[in-house]
């Protein structure tokens, strides 16, 4: 086996390498520093030696810059651990069995589990942040600005007891997963350098009765005594349902017991006691109407998903850390990503890192950061499933049969790329368009375009082969869904009029939506309405498609060659495209002409 070479470096250079963000683990031994680059650098290994007389607070240092410390024992005092631990063994395990017999919740379970963050005494004192502050966080301007008035009394809380003004005990966090709260919770912590005590909801829940509402007890004993400082809840759902729904034990399991002993807390402490209490969610609309109410959780922050200038910021933040060739423009990766969140623009960037240096490059090109885009959005390039040739054709014309379509509906969207290399887990191909602009809204006419759009592809395998596969299963799916949504939902549909059919209940997680009563004429006519609408742009794909049957047969046979077709080639061939006479009536009527 290979052992990885250490190399020697000056203690001047290491603490320079922490500084950077280059440093991934630190281990102090008694006579030397060993430690080791990210991944990003290379995995290297070095070694040096802390120069005589010197004070640096190492430990502070990593702290600060958040690298792992590992700090070996020696081995005399790893022997005489060892000794120690063989001869407590019966020791300890009679004091266990009895704690065990006398405490149905056991020893320590009743404690509470949060993991406490923050400026060292020393750091504090020279006025150093510690961890993650508002710079690290971006594409939430908003959301920093309301919370901007949290870090203002914690650090001068004497300005607003002077005048009575007493700030919201609880703040509340909500939004899709991944757009950054518990990072803005922590930025908070570090803008203000007070403690940080995070703990998951989940946590406070255990098997025996009590421990939840025990450890809620002890969490807020550990924050009275550590104020000012900023305790944070994160998935807060999972102990904050609302209570009630019937039968004789709704009230006394174990999670209510949790959360109304959290109420109790939250009563209990002064508003002014600088115990700030940040809650996450993805889910507010199953929260407890008393977390909610004035006094408590009373100050609802939306963290939501990014508009083009916040992804612009997300990707600069995340492109520090990473080498970029000159060809990189993050303004156009901003623009062709809408809809990601922060999460995903973080995973984007390190996905074109490990694809760039897999390549054996040195910065990350524009080549990785568009492979990487389609790695996120359609899945795994599948080189090794090999489709028949008839299967390729079928997919090939069904593409371009999505593409054609779309280029002659309205809306902010270009098609950028036709494939037919399969790609994650059922996606035989696929049709790949960018919004020009972030949409907030679908006009009708943008609405019945997406309708045909979807249906390209099985309108094309009619037309050319006079029959039809399976493989638009999902397109069906889709627009099946987007028609009745206009019916039901946008009131789209002049005959039943602006009323809704659906109770929709919509949260961050996707929308549960259900039909309401209704009588049976009024369901009847809705299917009808649907079905029209799903007919009527299969009928308008079709006779697009037919129109322009010699620009289908050449764009699939050069697909069908290069396997990719995209970039001015495509857009091209895609402007030959030509829109028959009665298009326009339908897209602004819903009618045929």
């Amino acid at each position: 086996m290979k052992t990885a070479t250490i190399s020697h470096a000056t203690y001047s250079t290491f603490v320079e390498q922490v500084k950077a963000q280059k440093v991934q683990r630190v281990t102090l031994r008694p006579n030397r520093i060993e430690y080791v680059l990210k991944p990003t650098f290379g995995f290297k290994r070095f070694y040096t030696h802390r120069p005589a007389g010197n004070t640096d607070d190492i430990p502070g240092m990593l702290r600060q810059h958040q690298v792992d410390l590992v700090t070996p024992p020696d081995n005399a005092s790893a022997v005489a651990g060892l000794m120690g631990l063989l001869l407590s063994t019966g020791a300890l395990m009679g004091t266990l069995a009895w704690a065990l017999k006398n405490s149905p919740a056991g020893s320590g379970v009743g404690k509470t589990k949060a993991r406490t963050y923050g400026p060292t005494p020393t750091a504090a004192k020279r006025g150093e942040r510690a961890g993650v502050t508002f710079a690290d966080v971006a594409g939430v301007d908003e959301a920093k600005q309301e919370l901007k008035e949290v870090v203002d009394f914690l650090q001068d809380g004497a300005k607003y007891r002077q005048i009575g003004a007493k700030l919201p005990k609880g703040v509340l966090l909500v939004g899709p997963p991944g757009t950054g709260k518990t990072l803005l919770a922590k930025a908070v912590a570090g803008e203000a350098n007070v403690p940080f005590l995070s703990v998951a909801a989940s946590e406070f829940v255990e098997l025996y009765v009590g421990v939840g509402a025990s450890r809620v007890r002890d969490l807020f004993n550990k924050a009275k005594k550590q104020a000012p400082c900023i305790v944070f809840i994160d998935e807060l759902d999972a102990i904050g349902k609302s209570r009630g729904g019937g039968g004789p034990h709704s009230g006394n399991d174990e999670r209510e017991q949790t959360l109304n002993q959290l109420l109790t807390e939250m009563d209990g402490f002064d508003e002014n006691s600088g115990v700030i209490l940040i809650g996450a969610t993805n889910r507010p609309e199953i929260l407890d109407p008393a977390l909610k109410r004035a006094g408590r959780f009373d100050r609802q922050v939306l963290v939501d998903r990014p508009d083009r200038n916040g992804r612009l910021e997300i990707l600069r933040v995340h492109a520090r850390q990473v080498s970029m060739a000159e060809d990189v423009n993050l303004g156009d990766i901003a623009t062709q990503t809408s809809g990601f969140v922060g999460a995903d623009l973080a995973n984007l960037i390190n996905e074109a890192a490990l694809l760039a240096a897999r390549n054996n490059r040195q910065a990350v090109m524009m080549a990785d950061i568009r492979e990487a885009m389609e790695r996120v959005i359609a899945g795994l390039e599948l080189r090794s499933r090999i489709l028949s040739p008839m299967e390729r054709q079928t997919v090939a014309y069904h593409e371009v049969g999505h593409a054609i379509v779309g280029a002659l509906m309205p809306g902010a969207t270009q098609v950028a790329k036709i494939s037919i290399v399969p790609r994650g887990k059922g996606a035989l191909g696929y049709t790949m368009q960018t919004p020009a602009e972030d949409r907030y809204l679908m006009l009708e006419d943008e609405l019945r375009g997406q309708l045909a759009t979807l249906l390209g592809g099985r309108a094309a395998e009619e037309v050319v082969f006079g029959k039809v596969s399976s493989g638009a299963s999902d397109d069906i799916q889709k627009a099946t869904d987007l028609a009745e949504r206009a019916v039901t939902q946008y009131g789209m549909a002049p005959d039943l009029g602006p009323i809704a059919f659906a109770n929709t209940q919509s949260d961050f997680l996707g929308s549960d939506r259900t039909r309401r009563p209704m009588g049976g004429e009024v369901a009847a006519e809705i299917d009808r309405l649907v079905k029209q609408s799903i007919h009527q742009a299969h009928g308008v794909a079709k006779a697009v498609l037919m129109l322009n049957r010699d620009l289908l047969d050449q764009m699939t046979q050069i697909l069908l060659t290069e396997d990719v077709l995209e970039g001015e080639t495509l857009q091209a061939m895609l402007a030959q495209a030509q829109a028959p006479v009665n298009t326009q009536i339908w897209l602004a009527k819903g009618q045929m002409a």
